[in-house]
């Protein structure tokens, strides 16, 4: 193996970069939560927790965290000029009509034709926790997914067709691994970006839905 994987701070680094000027975002519990870390400061980016806040940034330095400041995952966060915080009623209703440019989610699985499941693994054992991502993946104008290729047991999260229970439909626009983007198509699952040493040839037999080579295009 010629190739180095992205690390999940990497990961998030290069979703910041595509994460527009204005934008109003939400991100989804684990790795998307990164992505606070890494957005530029000459952008003035909204971001949006389901639990009732709007405008957040970054965590506070220790000692300095404020117990009733916390994101959906839990996590500490501090607010910036504007911000402000509302009933977890409000902020459904904010991703439920359409009000979010960009949900940044986790994922299990996703399908060649952008359908999504990150909530249950349909195992016996299994702790369902769907939160808000149903409402998510269908709310949010866009939706970025953040994952590792392939499972720790090597299968591959990206799947001709769902095998988990399904969070969303359709909903899935782009693809950041710790291997390539990828762009969801009407066409087919575009390879926009992979990592140095990695051939496309290696990154299909990585995958389990057929590929389309656009690095060169």
């Amino acid at each position: 193996m010629s190739y180095q994987k992205l690390s999940r701070d990497q990961i998030a680094e290069r979703v910041a970069q595509d994460i527009p000027d204005g934008a109003y975002v939400n991100l989804g519990i684990g790795l998307p939560t990164k992505i606070s870390n890494y957005l530029p400061a000459d952008k003035d980016v909204f971001l949006h927790s389901e639990n009732g806040l709007l405008a957040f940034g970054p965590p506070p330095a220790k000692g300095e965290e404020d117990p009733e400041l916390i994101n959906a995952g839990k996590e500490y966060v501090t607010m910036l000029t504007g911000g402000s915080f509302f009933h977890h009623g409000d902020s459904f209703a904010m991703m439920r009509g359409g009000h979010l440019d960009i949900a940044v989610l986790g994922a299990f699985q996703v399908a060649a034709n952008g359908d999504l499941a990150n909530w249950h693994t349909g195992a016996a054992d299994a702790i369902p926790a769907v939160g808000g991502a149903m409402d998510l993946a269908v709310g949010a104008k866009k939706v970025f997914i953040t994952t590792d290729h392939n499972t720790k047991q090597g299968e591959p999260k990206i799947v001709e067709a769902l095998s988990y229970p399904a969070t969303g439909l359709k909903c899935v626009d782009r693809i950041y691994t710790d291997l390539c983007v990828i762009d969801v198509t009407v066409d087919g699952l575009k390879v926009i970006e992979k990592v140095d040493g990695l051939s496309f040839e290696e990154l299909q037999a990585l995958t389990g839905a057929k590929l389309i080579d656009a690095t060169l295009a």
